[in-house]
């Protein structure tokens, strides 16, 4: 009875500010460092969410417009602009260049064009899809590092505070103190939290990034079949058949 008391009192008094006191300087700078990590995989995460959410609605609301238009061109001549939108950009690009090729010196819009002109065009759009799959995967690179290299950080401070702790008992135990293992337990358990800190931050990472990485391959996926599906329809009302 006495000794669960004992060992409950201890327990309500070996809190986290406990263990920090006890973590050594070089285990605060690698917490401290973890923490930093964590912010910034947060942030990419948050902001890489919202930006794919909106660019998905965009593109909803975009295609089902392309859709109902006429003509290829459209929504080129309405000359609208929509921020944000990965298929709108990859439709502006394309068919301004588009546009470029049907201009004739007097500044008229020709009929038809030529099948190198189209050829062009396409590479024109293989290119835009190429840059906004690169825009909307930027800053993944952050949630890489964390989930691979914040659980091998939070190990390193683990290391060196267990290599501490046991240095501390051998020079204990040269001066001739016994030390027992209420001496060794702060000094580990310190150790030990630079591991739980790494792992705090590369789990969330880990999904975060995984998520992200599906969303975006789909995007990618998305953005490849509508920048077919305009060079198809742009062949179809501005090349001539031979």
């Amino acid at each position: 009875m006495n000794f669960s008391a004992g060992l409950m009192a201890a327990s309500d008094g070996f809190t986290l500010g406990y263990i920090w006191d006890r973590a050594t300087a070089e285990a605060k700078v690698i917490i401290v460092l973890l923490l930093v990590f964590s912010i910034f995989a947060w942030s990419v995460m948050a902001s890489k969410a919202v930006q794919i959410r909106r660019a998905r609605r965009l593109n909803h609301y975009f295609e089902a417009e392309f859709r109902g238009q006429p003509s290829v061109l459209s929504i080129y001549d309405r000359r609208l602009q929509v921020v944000g939108c990965p298929l709108f950009a990859v439709y502006l690009e394309g068919c301004s260049d588009l546009d470029a090729h049907l201009k004739s010196s007097e500044g008229t819009r020709r009929p038809y064009s030529t099948l190198k002109s189209m050829e062009h065009v396409k590479r024109t759009l293989e290119g835009s899809v190429a840059r906004e799959a690169l825009r909307l995967e930027s800053g993944l690179v952050l949630l890489a590092v964390a989930v691979s290299g914040a659980p091998f950080l939070g190990l390193l401070g683990t290391v060196w505070g267990v290599m501490d702790a046991f240095g501390a008992v051998a020079l204990a135990a040269q001066q001739g103190v016994r030390p027992d293992i209420g001496v060794m337990a702060p000094g580990v358990s310190a150790a030990l939290s630079t591991t739980v800190a790494g792992l705090l931050v590369a789990i969330p990472s880990m999904f975060g990034y995984n998520w992200l990485v599906h969303s975006l391959r789909v995007a990618a996926v998305e953005l490849d079949n509508f920048a077919q599906s305009l060079a198809s329809r742009m062949e179809t009302e501005f090349l001539k058949d031979e």
